[in-house]
């Protein structure tokens, strides 16, 4: 009998994108299943894009998104919910036969419903996280590409709390030096805030500079600064000399919280 590969890990032992990383670094298609009480998500991989994901919670549903945009009335998701428990067609389907929607507007709204299913897992902080390799799915179901480096970076800033992340990356004093290579920056499509603290890092900065810096807040600079550290584009160089090893607490307007390296 074969068995497929299967990779396994805690959020509360290993963060989501570290793992997300380490999946990409080998390029191979398979599903990912986060699971946290009943709650039960999936996402799609394949070539290194996210082309699909799955979620069990209702409010994950697509109707329940399309509500959300103000693109569906209540009125409107019921009918459908009616028709489909009759006709067991996939919601897509039902939008464009009742007219309620232009194939334009589900393809936006299918790939917005994804999106927002991945960018929902970055908030998570507890549960169970498995990586199955292989090549499977619903064949019909609709697709979408979205390089995975750029999920990670995207939902690294979409996270809520900056604390978690911050303590993984040293002390005020650590340093960062460059490691990326150029053409690693174009699919990332890093905006002109990204690219600027990322050409920053020079490996004479401390960590306490680097979240110091403008425009954006100190808890977005540590917030990409991860990012930019899990993605491998910038490294831990050591610590500048004879500075304190002790902590600093910079405002990070997060919840009230402070950030402390």
């Amino acid at each position: 009998m074969n068995k497929k590969f299967q990779y396994r890990a805690s959020l509360a032992e290993t963060t989501l994108p570290e793992m997300l990383q380490t999946i990409h670094r080998f390029r191979v298609p398979g599903i990912i299943e986060a699971r946290n009480d009943q709650i039960i998500k999936r996402v799609f991989l394949r070539d290194g894009y996210v082309i699909h994901a799955a979620s069990n919670d209702r409010n994950d549903s697509l109707g329940e998104h399309l509500m959300r945009g103000g693109k569906l009335t209540a009125a409107e998701h019921r009918r459908l919910a009616e028709v489909r428990s009759r006709e067991e067609k996939r919601f897509g389907v039902l939008l464009l036969e009742q007219r309620l929607l232009t194939p334009a507007e589900v393809y936006a709204a299918i790939r917005g419903h994804i999106e927002e299913i991945v960018w929902s897992l970055f908030y998570w902080e507890q549960g169970e996280v498995s990586f199955s390799v292989g090549d499977s799915g619903d064949r019909e179901m609709v697709q979408i590409q979205l390089p995975l480096r750029r999920v990670i970076l995207e939902g690294i800033e979409r996270a809520p709390e900056a604390k978690p992340l911050v303590g993984r990356l040293g002390r005020k004093d650590t340093v960062f030096e460059p490691s990326f290579r150029w053409e690693q920056l174009i699919e990332l499509a890093l905006d002109e805030a990204e690219y600027r603290l990322l050409t920053a890092v020079d490996g004479k900065k401390t960590l306490y500079d680097l979240c110091s810096l403008e425009p954006l807040s100190a808890a977005e600079n540590a917030k990409l600064l991860y990012a930019f550290v899990v993605l491998r584009l910038v490294r831990r160089a050591g610590a500048v000399a004879g500075t304190s090893t002790g902590r600093v607490k910079v405002q990070l307007n997060t919840g009230g919280g402070d950030f402390s390296a």
